[in-house]
């Protein structure tokens, strides 16, 4: 695989684990099952989340398009 295909693969999959694990964070905190409090505003932490779901979309779509196996 090129470089570039293989950072791209990397690349999505890193971001991947991340919006999983702020998505969760998310929920917990919805459902108010966190043990710690956040330190800056739910809905800044939301539009984080909504911009990293956008870009992964973006990944897969260009992934797709270029005939990279994410």
């Amino acid at each position: 695989m090129k470089d570039y295909k293989q950072r791209m693969v990397n690349e999505y999959n890193e971001l991947k684990e991340r919006t999983d694990k702020l998505g969760f964070v998310l929920v917990k905190e919805s459902r108010g099952g966190l043990d710690f409090e956040l330190s800056c505003p739910v809905n800044l932490l939301k539009a984080q989340y909504n911009a990293m779901n956008s870009y992964l979309n973006i990944l897969k779509v260009r992934a797709e398009i270029e005939g990279i196996e994410l």
